[in-house]
């Protein structure tokens, strides 16, 4: 085991140091200003608050965590220090920011600013010391986390969740189901005019809480009552759950509408995506910086095959132009990974990310201007369409994503346990092991590229009929990046993980629009956090959790052993 060295005091001051400074750098660049617009709890508890508390917070568990094990009771302690350094970083821009201009540098430092870092405290003194001891209460709170078993943690942290989740969701939630009958009611018990009510908070904090507990403790009585069955009833009652779940699939846009709709949709395709990603990053362990080409070949093969006009006489359907646009992304994928098989790590993610480049600057280039509008891009793309049955709106191109959805998610279960799924986690563990074992590298990484192509080739076309037009500009960087990230949040190589972390980094930005200035900014901290917290992702793979969290299984069997004798 590799031993990990001891949180001093010195490490206490830095990490309060960062705290402090991250508090002031989301405060300069405007988000708590306009974060605190949308409230969560009764216009007490605002959006803006809780990214004041989470730095704090956040470090003071991650330091409280780090003495734990080696230091014992000094974890309370580290905290401790490590908030009050926050809160005093925090009550020093207090200070200076109440007795000198600095909108003449920063914009963002307006009065409102610091009305909100001070609770509304007009005097210096009294904000200062309100900061620092809101600080050090904060950093001690998440090191208070550290204290608790590890299924009263997880309860406590899924019921804040859940309640900040709804509080934000209120607007949307009003916009869904506010014309309903049925809703009034249910509006008028759990929300205000701004946020939640507090009796509604605290009805799903302790919901929340209770359910978490119970899966804790008796969530696996179905599944052991199911074990006890005979085969025919397991199986009856697997197809029955598909059955149901697939149901509840199809009636979901009907029962929301067309806004939420377009936002699963989109939620739908980065599903796509990082699901063949997935199979790149988390089976075989080759990083892929310019998956967003194999999008973009999959997205202009539709557009050419269908568009009617001067750039294309072919008019083909969408089912007959779908089977060329994968195979075509598939084809690109084995181009791209023939001269990259013996390329690891650093190498090979600057050769994709060059390959991606490649296809962007050619798709824009007047070279190929005739054939798929440059700049321009292609217009009338025609829509997908079953008979007389068009997928022309969010609620119907909704049941078009969820068949992708179906379709990729079936191989990559399937191709998981399979032969060649073993084969790409081993080359993922050690490619000169797997070597010596008899595993083919070139067809086995070759196999991992060209299927992760084909994937993103299918969410392309699926794109393009979507929307109708496509132009370069929907295939920059940020598409490749924006895959990459929601893996790893979810959790590299975990098919519930993808969805996960679509919800998260597509589906959440796409219902907080008027935040869309700090999206890339939230992403960023996003992927900080579950580097620090939970490096695993939220929904990970079984070996990836083994492996993160090997260390800390060694401390606590220690810590017991020590205890016994």
């Amino acid at each position: 085991m590799k031993e990990e060295s001891p949180f001093t005091y010195r490490d206490a001051l830095q990490f309060g140091l960062i705290a402090g400074i991250l508090v002031i750098f989301i405060s300069l660049v405007g988000m708590v200003v306009a974060f605190n617009e949308r409230y969560i709890v009764a216009q007490t508890i605002t959006l803006g608050q809780i990214i004041v508390f989470l730095p704090p917070l956040t470090l003071g568990y991650y330091g409280a965590r780090r003495a734990k094990g080696r230091q014992g009771s000094k974890g309370l302690l580290m905290s401790l220090l490590l908030g009050l350094v926050a809160g005093a970083v925090v009550a020093g821009f207090v200070i200076l920011g109440t007795s000198v201009n600095l909108r003449t540098v920063f914009i963002n430092a307006a009065p409102k600013l610091f009305d909100v870092l001070t609770f509304g405290r007009e005097s210096a003194a009294a904000a200062a010391l309100w900061a620092i001891a809101g600080g050090g209460l904060l950093a001690v709170l998440g090191g208070v986390f550290t204290l608790l078993s590890s299924w009263l943690r997880r309860a406590l942290v899924m019921a804040i969740t859940s309640v900040v989740l709804i509080g934000i969701l209120q607007e949307l939630l009003n916009i869904t189901f506010g014309s309903r009958n049925w809703f009034k009611p249910v509006n008028e018990f759990f929300f205000e005019q701004k946020g939640l009510s507090w009796t509604g908070a605290i009805v799903i904090f302790v919901v929340t809480v209770l359910i978490s507990v119970w899966r804790t403790f008796y969530g696996d009585r179905p599944a052991k009552a199911m074990s006890r069955m005979s085969p025919q009833s397991q199986r009856s009652i697997q197809i029955g759950s598909l059955v149901l779940g697939g149901i509840i699939l199809l009636l979901v846009p009907r029962f929301l509408g067309p806004y939420p709709s377009e936002i699963l949709t989109t939620v739908g395709i980065y599903i796509i995506m990082g699901l063949g990603l997935n199979i790149v990053v988390g089976y075989a362990g080759l990083l892929d910086l310019g998956y967003v080409a194999f999008f973009a070949i999959g997205a202009y093969t539709m557009g050419i095959l269908t568009t009617v006009g001067k750039l294309s006489t072919m008019e083909w359907s969408f089912w007959l132009a779908l089977p060329a646009a994968v195979l075509l992304a598939l084809m690109a994928g084995i181009i791209l990974g023939i001269p990259v098989l013996k390329m690891r790590g650093d190498y090979l993610a600057i050769v994709t990310l060059g390959f991606g480049e490649i296809i962007r600057i050619v798709v824009l280039s007047d070279w190929l201007k005739p054939s798929i509008g440059g700049a321009q891009g292609i217009l009338q793309i025609p829509k997908a369409h079953i008979g007389g049955y068009e997928f022309k709106g969010p609620e119907q191109v909704y049941y078009l994503v969820l068949f992708g959805i179906a379709l990729v998610a079936f191989v990559a279960w399937r191709l998981r346990d399979a032969r060649l799924g073993r084969a790409w986690k081993a080359v993922r563990e050690d490619e000169d092991v797997a070597e010596a074992m008899g595993i083919h590298l070139v067809n086995t990484k070759l196999m991992a590229f060209a299927t992760g192509a084909a994937f993103a080739g299918l969410s392309g076309a699926i794109f393009a009929a979507k929307l109708g037009s496509i132009f370069p500009h929907s295939f920059n960087l940020i598409v490749s990046i924006n895959v990459l990230s929601l893996i790893i949040v979810g959790g590299i190589g975990s098919l519930p993980g993808v969805v996960a972390g679509a919800f998260i980094l597509v589906g959440m930005p796409e219902l907080l629009r008027e935040f869309a200035d700090y999206r890339m900014l939230m992403y960023g901290a996003l992927l900080v956090v579950m580097m620090l917290v939970k490096p695993e992702g939220f929904v990970p793979e079984a070996t990836h959790q083994r492996e993160f969290h090997e260390d800390e299984e060694e401390i606590e069997a220690d810590s017991l052993a020590a205890e016994t004798s």
